[in-house]
């Protein structure tokens, strides 16, 4: 429902309509006007008491509505102001304190606010009294003052004021005072003065004067300016000859009067400018009295103006001006006296003014603000009118053409403003091409290039949909032109990516091969196995389809054994004697192939006896030691030509005796089997890459996506797992292990069907909005649209069409009009009638004016309002133009021939007149200067100059033919950064008199272009890859390095090359881990031979003999295989000796077994004193008798490097980061090598290491990554900007381009280059030049009022003043000159004083501009600055005609702040000069505060009265020349004495300075012995003398006492020590 609310007045009804509720708005308002009636309502009553009333309550209410109820309190008082008991009062008369009420609902508020005019200016408190202050103490800050402002009540629907009861309800009303502060009191400060003029007189008495003007105006109550002038008198240097009159006289003429039209005899007095001979008091200037005149009047009344005139026609009138001779006081006299002089011109033809009219106010333009913006500044709307009748002669000047207003300024109703932001497209795919160099691109394969690489997108702008209306949340924004978001930063375009590259793997060495198990050992099946062997992966390169090669080998085998029995054997036990036969326990325990215990029941088969039998041998019988181990296998494999075999041996240990048990024979000490007796024949799982990802048709496990969320579908991905064999092709899959068995499916998800995505098309361009000129081609506007997202998977695909052209509606043409002249008028003169008035002439003569009319016509020549060619047809042709009509005494000539015909360039045409009649023979008419009979100007000539100026610009290369994005700049980048390009350099064009013409007319494009060179890039070029260089570790891991040299080093900006080194040589190092085997050579020993025993004769063949054995070098094979080399390739230290002393014991020795291996020195105990045995058992005991058996245990200690070695992992250095061959930067992976070492520094085995549970905690492999060279990349350039200059030589066209990635790594830097420049064609500038004024010129008299003029006047130049001045040319080419000098003021009045005025003088410069500022910082950013008029005193008698001086003040921009400070010169007899200054160091006069003025006088205080005595410079009282002062103890002048000896003039006063006894003079006699050594008769006193005897005698004997004391000290001492030469320490001696 809607409200609507009428107020009338503070006492009127407030009438409320709005639908139904009627009665509801009049309670409403009701209640609010009732709340505020006056309180003191006193009902009388026949006595002395009355009832009083408060005021009534707020309306109280549950609801707001009618039921609301307020009270008031009503109480009984007396006549005389005291309140009584109510039964005093009488109660039928008791007013009601409590009523019905209407209680405003809260929404009410929202129909009314208070309104709130801006504050007042700060104005000064005033005093509480009327009496005058004085400023007696300086303002340090500011002043207290006060500012007001409006409150109003304003209803919010028609913003109409209503009473101010109303908002006093709902809100308390705001106050409409407030404190403030006025800066303090700024006194009016004016400059210095200027030097005194010359006396106005040459002789005799006269006057000089010199003048000052004001810098700073006062303000805030300061004190006014001071008089400007100074004048004193002064007198010639000559006195004036006898009889010359003291007078001056000048020849004086007023204004012209007003232009007025001739008309009937009788108005030929009116407004006739009458002589004035009396005493001008205003600046002796002519005055004007007019009749009573009604002609013009009625004129401008009857006169019909048409709104839009079809023509203009002029009307000539004429205008007069008074003529009077005036005296040097100021007094008007005879004309008589200043008849020397020819008489000026007193009338003249003159055109009649002519107003300005315009047409009616055309309607308002659209608000600029159509939407709500954050910084609530307003909007602006236009609306303009035009001319139709151009202002002339002084008529009215045209009013304004244009007006603009403030529009939407709240805006609250208006929709948000559009906000704008970069949005991007998706990345392109990515591309390492960019960052190979030229060279590198041409030698790789494109398609195979992987790892890192960089991708681009394009960026736009968009216009964000406002918040407050509903739109989708993917909604794709219009695309806007990118200026729109010019204060954002852009989004990143270009960034770096990666392509996976084959999939790569680093594995660990094989493990050795396993036994011959079963394939399942949970489940063993068959009599077939595999033996297996392993590696591991050590680091994988992340591809999502390439797996690494196979990590497990297997040989197929017979007879199988996961787990197998482990036996231990006991000692042999005789079963009935101490040899013979036995039996021997043993133990045994199931293991797994690893040889781990595993429990007893996993060995099928039977378990292996608990004893079997064994022998002892007796003391005859032969001994033979236990078998060896097995030796190493012949082949690691069997096939068909070859098997494996290894042997063991034992050796006979003693021989037999006689009926003892003989040794076995030769056989039966050597043993063979077959080892390795499975076929060569090694197979392995091979998998392909994975399969793409395609639906999955069988149900899969989905765990893999149990903790993800999948945007698109499940599907699976197969591949294929053959069973291969080595060096060979796919086999059944049996021959493989099937535990072994890789994946062949696994879950992936499917690849997301993607649509192509693009923004709408943005808006159409706009089309030019004027009419278009005749023959110009059709204008056409586009749009354009933008891929978001391509298409893939399948998706749509994105559309043909991104860019769209049309042709603009066709627009109308510009309308054709021009101007049509009329004939000329004939010439028209001031009417006879006031030329016989004014000039007591008859003729009919003289100088006259010319007019003709004007009308505009359209393209077929019909009638238009002269509105159109205002418009449209160009500059508007004079109509008025000077003429004369010849007196019989004027000169008389024949009119100018025709111009004589042009040679050619650079030759004149003339023409030609001549005298006629009796001018021929007037002396005036001889005067060619007034007169002349011949013209001459230059032939036209279209021969033009062509000047090249300024210097070459930029190489610029050629344009792409298509606008590149960001990918086909790297593709063409080095098209667009070096080759062939042209530069450009401006060519003026100049005709035969050197002005600038169009370029056009000399070349066709207005340059001068040559084809120019940028030289292209060249990289940093390297070597080849040299070779590997060795293992940088004999044994065990370490690195291999290759290396590339520079060749060539980068030019031009080319990609630089890499860090140099200490040669100033750019190295690239690339290092591989190696790994050189430390035991590739080792020696390879056989079984010792039988020991030989030489015997002699029938002696037994027992004790010591000798055994040999042969010992080769072999070099280890990759299967195992060995080969014999030379002995040398060996390590000859650790080369085991071929023979050894052996013992065969005889029949009745005891016969012990081989020593056994030495214990282990565990290496935590080789440095704790352990040690470490070996043991060797009894094979026989001897026989009884014989010798009992040897020792049986061994021990020695442990000794670090020795017997006893500790081991630890150790590492190689890390190699460079290896990437795939097809990748140069990225991710990649780099490597060290792990060895087990030993403490003295030999490689050791890595399962020494493990053996011993050594922690091993080293990364043997991390990913790394290569920094990727990328170039710089930079956008398109963008368009050529406009010319910074419309005309001249001084344009420059700028195009610019940014950085959009800079170069990181040996990428090509950006080039220096971001801007480039082209300089404009240059056009001539034309320009209306606006003369200085010119002096005052009064035509024909001496003084009095006149005219100052300046020129409009059409120039060309080259845009640069300083090297090319103004030239004028004809004024067509600068345009209207009429409607440019309406708007430039061309003509001012002036006047001219005579001698003996007192008038203005000329205004003085704009002071600089000034701030008001508060402790040095200002509080505005607008200031001021001033100029005056001082008044000029000729003569001492026109001083009480003097005008006032005159003062301007005007705004201005860049101001400063300054301070001003009493400055003081030097004393000089007790005065000096006192001025105050400026802080720049003008002195002024005013500004600094006057009771902080220094003192220019100085006095002695106290006053010196003395005789002789006078005061110093420095204040104090001193003696004059030929006395001498005697002091006070006070340091005051005590009386001044005649200094002895001085001849001197001055004389004492005998009375004053004799006979007078002085209190203390025995105390000043003595002061003055003490002091003075010459006494009152000049001589030197007796003391002098004394004092200096006693001084001569002292130094007497202080030179023999010190001789005495050296002399004696030197015959004491006996030897001197010896001296330090060349040293100034003290060092005792005494001489020191």
């Amino acid at each position: 429902m809607g409200w609507t609310m009428t107020l009338k007045d503070d006492f009127g009804v407030i009438a409320w309509a709005g639908g139904t509720g009627n009665y509801l708005s009049f309670f409403v308002l009701w209640s609010l006007l009732l709340i505020h009636v006056r309180t003191d309502i006193v009902f009388h009553m026949d006595h002395q008491f009355t009832w009083k009333t408060g005021q009534w309550g707020h309306c109280m209410g549950e609801d707001c509505g009618s039921g609301g109820v307020q009270s008031r309190t009503v109480w009984c008082v007396h006549t005389e102001g005291w309140t009584t008991h109510h039964s005093h009062c009488n109660h039928m008369d008791k007013p009601e304190s409590r009523r019905h009420c209407f209680k405003v609902c809260n929404w009410h508020q929202d129909l009314f606010e208070w309104e709130l005019s801006p504050w007042e200016g700060c104005v000064l408190v005033p005093f509480f009294s009327n009496e005058l202050k004085l400023r007696t103490a300086e303002c340090i800050t500011a002043q207290h003052g006060i500012q007001r402002r409006k409150v109003q009540c304003m209803r919010t629907s028609n913003r109409t004021t209503v009473t101010s009861r109303i908002c006093d309800f709902f809100s308390q009303r705001p106050p409409v005072e407030q404190a403030c502060l006025i800066p303090c009191p700024q006194d009016c400060v004016v400059s210095d003065f200027t030097s005194w003029s010359g006396c106005s007189r040459t002789c005799g008495a006269g006057l000089q004067h010199r003048t000052r003007h004001v810098l700073t105006m006062p303000m805030y109550g300061g004190a006014s300016c001071p008089n400007l002038t100074e004048t004193r008198t002064c007198s010639g240097s000559v006195g004036c000859p006898s009889g010359e009159d003291e007078y001056q006289y000048s020849l004086k003429v007023g204004a012209w009067s007003e232009c007025r039209l001739p008309h009937h005899k009788d108005t030929l007095i009116n407004g006739r400018t009458t002589v004035d001979f009396s005493s001008n008091k205003e600046n002796n200037t002519v005055m004007l009295h007019r009749h009573a005149s009604h002609y013009r009047q009625d004129h401008h009344t009857h006169r019909h103006h048409q709104k839009y005139p079809m023509s203009w026609e002029l009307e000539v009138g004429y205008q007069t001006r008074q003529v009077r001779c005036t005296r040097s006081d100021g007094k008007n006299t005879m004309l008589s006296l200043c008849a020397k002089y020819n008489s000026p011109v007193t009338y003249q033809a003159c055109v009649m003014p002519r107003d300005c009219y315009t047409s009616d106010w055309l309607s308002w333009s659209p608000c600029s603000k159509t939407c709500r913006s954050t910084d609530l500044s307003p909007g602006y709307r236009l609306r303009s009118r035009v001319l139709t009748q151009i202002p002339l002669s002084g008529g009215k000047q045209c009013p304004i053409l244009e007006e603009k207003e403030a529009c939407n300024i709240i805006g609250d109703l208006l929709p948000n403003c559009p906000r704008y932001e970069w949005r991007a497209t998706d990345w392109d795919e990515c591309l390492v091409s960019p960052l190979l160099s030229r060279l590198d691109r041409r030698r790789a394969n494109i398609t195979r290039l992987c790892g890192g690489g960089v991708q681009t997108r394009k960026t736009y702008c968009v216009q964000v949909p406002d918040d407050s209306t509903p739109h989708h949340r993917k909604e794709v924004s219009r695309p806007v032109t990118a200026r729109l978001c010019g204060g954002q930063e852009a989004p990143v375009a270009i960034k770096n990516c990666s392509i996976p590259c084959q999939h790569r793997c680093l594995l660990s060495r094989w493990s050795p091969w396993g036994s011959c198990v079963h394939d399942n050992c949970k489940d063993p099946e068959g009599k077939k196995g595999f033996i297996q062997r392993r590696r591991e992966v050590l680091w994988a390169s992340s591809s999502p389809l390439d797996v690494c090669p196979h990590l497990v080998e297997s040989i197929p085998c017979e007879e199988p054994a996961c787990y197998l029995w482990q036996v231990q054997q006991g000692k042999c036990t005789p079963n009935k004697s101490s040899c013979g036969p036995g039996t021997v326990v043993q133990s045994a325990k199931c293991i797994n192939a690893e040889g781990e215990d595993v429990p007893m029941t996993y060995c099928t088969e039977d378990p292996p006896l608990t004893q079997v039998p064994c022998e002892v041998a007796c003391p005859a019988d032969c001994v033979v030691s236990v078998w060896s181990s097995w030796s190493l296998c012949s082949h690691s494999c069997a096939s068909k030509t070859a098997e494996g075999r290894q042997s063991r041996t034992r050796t006979v240990l003693a021989l037999p005796g006689k009926g003892g048990k003989e040794c076995p024979g030769a056989p039966a000490l050597e043993e063979w089997r077959v080892c390795n007796d499975h076929p060569c024949l090694v197979f392995y799982w091979e998998v392909s890459t994975w399969g793409p990802c395609i639906h999955d048709t069988v149900d899969l496990n989905r765990t893999y996506f149990r903790n993800s969320t999948a945007t698109c579908a499940l599907g699976a991905q197969i591949r294929k797992v053959s069973c291969m064999k080595m060096n060979g092709g796919s086999v059944v899959s049996k021959r493989c292990p099937d535990s072994a068995r890789p994946e062949t499916i696994r879950p992936c998800v499917l690849p997301c069907v993607k649509d192509c995505i693009v923004t709408p098309f943005s808006e159409w361009t706009a089309c030019p909005s004027t009419c278009m000129p005749e023959n110009a081609t059709s204008a056409t506007q586009s749009r354009h649209r933008t891929i978001i997202q391509r298409s893939a998977n399948g998706g749509q695909e994105c559309p043909d069409t991104l860019y769209e052209e049309r042709e603009c509606e066709s627009l109308a043409a510009c309308p054709i009009y021009r101007w049509r002249t009329h004939k000329w008028h004939a010439c028209t003169l001031v009417p006879n009638s006031v030329q016989r008035s004014l000039s007591q002439t008859a003729e009919s003569c003289g100088n006259g004016l010319e007019t003709r009319g004007l009308s505009c016509v359209g393209e077929n020549d019909e009638a238009a309002n002269l509105t159109e060619c205002l418009r449209w047809a160009g500059p508007l042709p004079a109509q008025i133009r000077a003429c004369r009509v010849a007196c019989k005494d004027d000169c008389t000539l024949t009119a100018w021939s025709k111009f004589s015909e042009c040679i050619g360039c650079g030759s004149f045409q003339s023409r030609k007149r001549s005298l006629t009649g009796r001018s021929k023979k007037k002396v005036q008419c001889l005067d060619e200067a007034l007169y002349p009979l011949e013209e001459k100007e230059a032939c036209p000539c279209e021969e033009y100059l062509s000047q090249p100026f300024g210097n070459w610009s930029d190489c610029i290369l050629r344009e792409p033919s298509t606008p590149g994005l960001l990918h086909s700049w790297m593709s063409q980048q080095e098209v667009k950064e070096c080759g062939q390009g042209l530069r450009y350099r401006a060519v003026a064009c100049v005709d035969q008199q050197g002005r600038l013409v169009e370029p056009t007319l000399c070349t066709d494009t207005g340059y001068m272009v040559e084809v120019c060179h940028i030289p292209c890039p060249l990289d940093c070029k390297l070597s080849d890859w040299s070779a590997w260089s060795a293992c940088s570790s004999s044994c065990g891991g370490g690195l291999k390095v290759r290396s590339k040299w520079l060749r060539e080093k980068a030019f031009n900006g080319g990609r630089p090359c890499p860090k140099l080194d200490l040669k100033n040589q750019a190295q690239v190092n690339e290092a591989l881990p190696c790994h050189s085997e430390c035991n590739k050579y080792e020696w390879r020993i056989e079984p010792w031979s039988i020991c030989t025993i030489n015997t002699v004769g029938d002696s037994p063949s027992c004790g010591e003999g000798v055994q040999s054995r042969k010992i080769r070098c072999v070099k280890k094979g990759k299967s195992g295989e060995v080969s014999t080399v030379e002995d040398s390739q060996c390590d000859q230290e650790e080369m085991p000796p071929r023979a050894q002393v052996c013992f065969l014991a005889c029949h009745n020795d005891c016969v012990l077994s081989p020593w056994e291996s030495w214990s282990n020195c565990l290496p935590q105990q080789c440095e704790r004193g352990s040690e470490r045995n070996r043991s060797r058992q009894i094979l026989r005991l001897p026989a009884v008798g014989s010798a009992a058996c040897p020792e049986m245990i061994q021990s020695e200690s442990c000794s670090l490097n020795t017997t006893c070695f500790t081991y630890q992992y150790q590492v190689s250095e890390w190699s460079t980061c290896r990437l795939s061959e097809n990748a140069i930067c990225g991710g990649g992976a780099r490597q060290r090598l792990l060895d087990c070492v030993r403490s003295d520094g030999q490689i050791a085995d890595l399962q020494k290491c493990e053996q011993l549970g050594l922690v091993m905690d080293w990364k043997l492999v991390e990913n790394c990554v290569v920094d990727c060279p990328v170039s710089c990349v930079l956008s398109d350039w963008s368009p050529w900007g406009e010319c910074s200059h419309t005309c001249g030589n001084q344009g420059q066209s700028v195009r610019t381009r940014r950085i959009l990635q800079d170069a990181h790594e040996e990428g090509r830097p950006c080039p220096n280059q971001l801007i480039q420049t082209k300089p404009c064609p240059i056009s001539p500038c034309y320009m209306w030049l606006l003369s200085d004024w010119s002096p005052c010129t009064i035509e024909g008299a001496d003084c009095g009022e006149g005219f100052r003029r300046r020129n409009l006047s059409c120039v060309i130049h080259k845009g640069n003043w300083t090297e090319s001045p103004p030239v004028p040319v004809a004024e067509e080419f600068c345009g209207d000159k009429l409607k440019k000098e309406i708007q430039q003021d061309v003509a001012q009045p002036c006047f001219v004083p005579c001698q003996g005025d007192c008038h203005l003088a000329e205004w003085s410069s704009w002071s600089s501009c000034q701030l008001t500022c508060v402790e040095g910082r200002s509080f505005e950013s607008t200031g001021r600055q001033s100029r005056s008029r001082a008044v000029i005193i000729q003569v001492p008698e026109n001083q009480d005609t003097c005008p006032q001086q005159v003062f301007q003040t005007q705004p201005c921009k860049g101001g400063q702040c300054y301070s001003y400070q009493w400055r003081t010169g030097g004393w000089s007899n007790n005065e000096r000069a006192v001025w105050c200054q400026r802080s720049d160091g003008v002195i002024v006069t005013g500004g600094c505060f006057p009771q902080k003025r220094p003192s220019m006088i100085r006095h002695c205080h106290p006053p010196c009265a003395k005789p002789f005595s006078h005061c110093t410079s420095s204040g104090v009282c001193r003696c004059e020349k030929g006395y001498t002062e005697v002091m006070t103890t006070h340091g005051f002048l005590d009386y001044c004495t005649r200094t002895p000896g001085v001849d001197t003039n001055l004389k004492a006063d005998v009375k004053t300075n004799s006979g007078r006894l002085k209190p203390s003079q025995g105390r000043d006699r003595l002061t003055e012995w003490t002091l003075r050594p010459v006494g009152p008769d000049g001589r030197v006193k007796l003391w002098v003398y004394a004092v200096t005897a006693v001084g001569f005698i002292l130094i007497l004997f202080i030179i023999a006492f010190s001789f005495l004391v050296c002399k004696s000290g030197k015959i004491a001492k006996t030897t001197p020590p010896p001296q330090k030469p060349l040293t100034l320490a003290y060092d005792g001696d005494i001489d020191m």
